[in-house]
């Protein structure tokens, strides 16, 4: 390491491989992912990044599915997820997604 930089592995932060849906439909970390040392800021930092959208999408919409929130609840949250989207596609990186 030379200061704060770091060499991640080459899977670092990518939703798909750090943190892929399962056949169940729910999302899993992979096995050789729990014994990296960056597995937490790993998992964070796929989150974090506009692939991290999709997985709160997802919870949203398991949570209707399931009959947990309502549905202007489940509109609400995912238009608050698509302005969320838009912005960042404007290239703003304001990645405020706590609801």
């Amino acid at each position: 390491m030379t200061g704060n930089r770091t060499n991640y592995p080459s899977c670092f932060g990518i939703l798909d491989s750090v943190f892929p849906a399962g056949s169940d439909s729910l999302r899993h970390s992979p096995e050789s992912c729990l014994s990296c040392p960056y597995k937490t800021k790993c998992l964070k930092s796929a989150m974090n990044g506009k692939n991290g959208l999709k997985v709160k999408e997802e919870k949203v919409d398991r949570a209707y599915n399931s009959g947990r929130i309502p549905f202007l609840k489940r509109w609400s949250q995912k238009k608050h997820l698509d302005r969320i989207k838009k912005d960042l596609n404007k290239g703003g990186d304001n990645e405020k997604t706590d609801n």
